[in-house]
């Protein structure tokens, strides 16, 4: 009698996973099977590439041409030219003249002195402000107050002084005080003025010294 004997090649699990790593699988079979592989478009990256140094493109010009057009808005106010004005009347005061609030203060201007004294708070026209704080004050001096350092910065349409003015007042003892003065400018002229000084001895000099009735300048 023959006898047949038959062998039924199983596949083990190492040799499946050798073949899973190689690209294959295996099918219920046991033969091996290639996968399917879909096909690669290798227009895409160059698709892709040319997109991108389009859009890059397009953002330069945009940042490029933003700030032409910002100009063209909004032009800068002559930040240079009020600052040099300021400049040069404070330069005349310290060479000895006398027309300074005249030089560079509107007729309409609006000052305001900073403080808690009987000096501070807002003079409303160049007239007021002259009959007001600066009359008071030189009718008491024996010299006038001459600027002796002064920095200038300007911001748009404003002016900043901080300056250091000297004087001799009437009874002889010097007068000293620092300024900070912010002026607001329109056609060449300042129109607000914010003033910050030390009021002590600016109202002391009032107050120790009585009037003489004079007028004066600074």
């Amino acid at each position: 009698m023959a006898i047949e004997i038959r062998f039924n090649r199983r596949q083990s699990p190492e040799a499946d996973r050798i073949r899973h790593l190689r690209g294959w699988s295996t099918a219920a079979t046991g033969s091996p099977v290639r996968p399917r592989v879909k096909p690669v478009d290798r227009r895409r990256p160059l698709l892709a590439s040319g997109l991108a140094w389009t859009m890059a493109a397009c953002i330069v010009a945009c940042l490029a041409a933003a700030p032409v057009a910002s100009l063209a808005q909004a032009p800068a106010p002559d930040a240079l030219h009020n600052k040099q004005q300021v400049a040069a009347a404070f330069a005349r005061w310290a060479a000895g003249g006398s027309d300074f609030f005249k030089e560079v203060l509107s007729p309409d201007v609006v000052w305001t002195i900073e403080g808690s004294g009987p000096t501070a708070g807002t003079y409303r026209g160049l007239a007021d402000f002259n009959a007001r704080a600066v009359r008071p004050f030189v009718s008491r001096l024996r010299t006038p107050v001459r600027p002796v350092t002064q920095r200038l910065w300007a911001d748009g349409d404003h002016v900043i002084v901080h300056w250091t003015g000297e004087a001799v007042a009437a009874d002889g003892k010097p007068y000293r005080n620092d300024y900070a003065w912010i002026f607001r400018m329109e056609r060449g002229k300042a129109v607000e003025v914010t003033a910050f000084l030390d009021l002590a001895p600016y109202e002391d000099v009032i107050r120790r010294i009585p009037a003489p009735g004079g007028e004066g300048a600074p």
